[in-house]
């Protein structure tokens, strides 16, 4: 066999510079090693590391590490190489530079997504709040340049990275139990004492709504046409849909029967007698 073909003298042309056969064998198996280094760490990634993470974000991790790795082995044989890059440099500068200004916005959506992934502010099925935009639905996933979220109606929101970044999110699957807060008025002339002492048995009979923290039932205002108090419970975050629909319906029940009046809005309007003034 011959080993002339790692001699100096044999050489190949690339972008303007003579490059020995064998040094560029070398790179090759440098770049067939990058690749393997890259599968490795991709592996070991999805085995230890992927589970604990959303499927999403686990996904474009894994592209992340794994397309960096062979970018950066690819750059490395380049150099080594004596490649001159420095042309290709300064057209892909001008090149990148009318793009970003083009595809601004999309590079915001990506890098928004990125910090998303490592924030997460939300896990997929928790139910949440963008209040910028008015937004209250379920998480489904979070991409690299949108966040999806179905809302009660059925319907799918795709909402671009950025704005949910930089906007408050509440997390309403964020704590195990939720605090349900209703309003209840009472007529002027009724005691408020005994008005509280009703709301708290018929919160009571309901199973769901917790002891600990205990209901509170608070005097919140007076208003036009009634003493208003506040009726404060906790409930299991799961059990909102037993309760939240019939808090108030059973509140209303107890009050009817204890005969205390839940007044309309009234308003008195005095009439002033003109006619004497005008004889």
């Amino acid at each position: 066999m011959s080993w002339e073909i790692f001699s100096d003298s044999n050489t190949v042309n690339i972008l303007g510079n003579e490059i020995a056969v064998g040094s560029l064998i070398l790179g090759a198996i440098i770049m067939i090693v990058g690749v393997i280094i890259a599968r490795i760490i991709s592996t070991i990634f999805k085995k230890y590391f992927a589970a604990n993470l959303p499927d999403n974000t686990a996904k474009n991790l894994h592209k992340l590490l794994y397309y960096g790795i062979i970018i950066m082995t690819l750059l490395a044989v380049t150099t080594s190489q004596g490649i001159d890059l420095s042309g290709l440099m300064v057209a892909g500068g001008i090149f990148g530079i009318v793009i970003g200004f083009a595809t601004q916005s999309v590079v915001s959506n990506a890098i928004s997504g990125i910090f998303l992934m490592f924030d997460r502010p939300a896990k997929t099925g928790d139910l949440i709040e963008i209040q910028a935009s008015n937004i209250y639905g379920r998480l489904m996933d979070v991409t690299i340049f949108s966040t999806r979220i179905r809302l009660f109606d059925g319907s799918i929101m795709r909402v671009p990275n950025e704005k949910v970044f930089t906007s408050e999110i509440r997390n309403v699957s964020g704590s195990e139990v939720r605090r349900i807060e209703v309003m209840v008025g009472i007529a002027y002339k009724e005691d408020v004492d005994n008005a509280i002492s009703v709301i708290r048995k018929a919160v009571s009979k309901n199973q769901y709504i917790l002891r600990e923290p205990a209901p509170e039932v608070r005097t919140d205002s007076l208003g036009d046409s009634s003493v208003n108090l506040k009726v404060l419970t906790w409930i299991p975050r799961d059990n909102w849909d037993d309760v939240g629909p019939t808090l108030l319906k059973d509140i209303k029940k107890d009050i009817d029967e204890a005969g205390i009046e839940i007044p309309f809005p009234q308003r008195t309007i005095h009439y002033a007698d003109t006619s004497k003034a005008e004889r």
